[in-house]
């Protein structure tokens, strides 16, 4: 049965990872503000820890020094990476002000000084651009608007890493079309198991290999209303 002790066992993560995990953990369980449906003990150590900690499987975030997490949401994956990685600087980028806060509250109890909450749009946050080594979303949005949001952010051989379930050759189809508009290079999806009884979880990586266009990013919410696609 999986267990913070575990999963730090698992990642050989520092010696206070698992502690701060477990701390993480028992947030999510008792805070009402935690911005998730999610709050069996169980439950939170599979679909939110593990889920999030899989990641450490791929060399570019393991050695990555600045990773920012787009639509960070209650934290995750960003929150454990960060706990995981403590010489990385992860910035948790979330438009919604009171997730914000909840975020913000778990930086402070669990002493993170590698983490940065920023509260923007991915579209509009002009600090990361160009800068970053990884970008990171999981349940933000199809695969081919993640890559218009990542891929300006990116500097050239950063990597974007999407958390995605069963595979759809569609959705695939459009986010390669995009990745050659925004100077991403799609390597074959890593299939991955957080725990036991995970199924259809995928990690897609974009590398980016040239420069994005200067008309990217496009203004907030042209990514969804206009997505980069097999039509355009």
């Amino acid at each position: 049965m999986l267990s913070a002790r575990s999963l730090a066992e698992t990642y050989a993560l520092p010696a206070a990872a698992a502690d701060q995990l477990a701390e993480l953990a028992e947030l999510i369980a008792t805070d009402d503000a935690a911005p998730t449906t999610v709050r069996d003990p169980t439950a939170i150590l599979n679909d939110h820890l593990a889920d999030s900690l899989v990641a450490l499987t791929v060399r570019q975030i393991v050695e990555a020094r600045s990773i920012a997490d787009l639509g960070a949401g209650g934290g995750f994956p960003g929150l454990p990476l960060a706990i995981a990685l403590p010489s990385t600087d992860v910035f948790l980028v979330e438009s919604v002000g009171k997730k914000c806060d909840f975020i913000q509250e778990a930086v402070n109890l669990l002493g993170l000084g590698n983490a940065q909450v920023v509260n923007a749009r991915a579209e509009e946050w002009r600090g990361g651009l160009g800068h970053l080594d990884v970008v990171t979303a999981r349940a933000l949005a199809p695969l081919n608007i993640v890559a218009e949001y990542a891929a300006p952010l990116l500097k050239v051989g950063g990597t974007l890493v999407a958390w995605r379930g069963k595979r759809e050759p569609e959705i695939e189809a459009d986010a390669d079309v995009a990745a050659e508009i925004l100077g991403l290079s799609v390597e074959p999806p890593l299939q991955v198991f957080p725990y036991p009884a995970a199924e259809h979880r995928f990690l897609h990586l974009l590398t980016k290999v040239s420069e994005t266009p200067p008309r990217f990013p496009r203004r907030a919410g042209m990514a969804r209303k206009r997505p980069l696609g097999r039509a355009v």
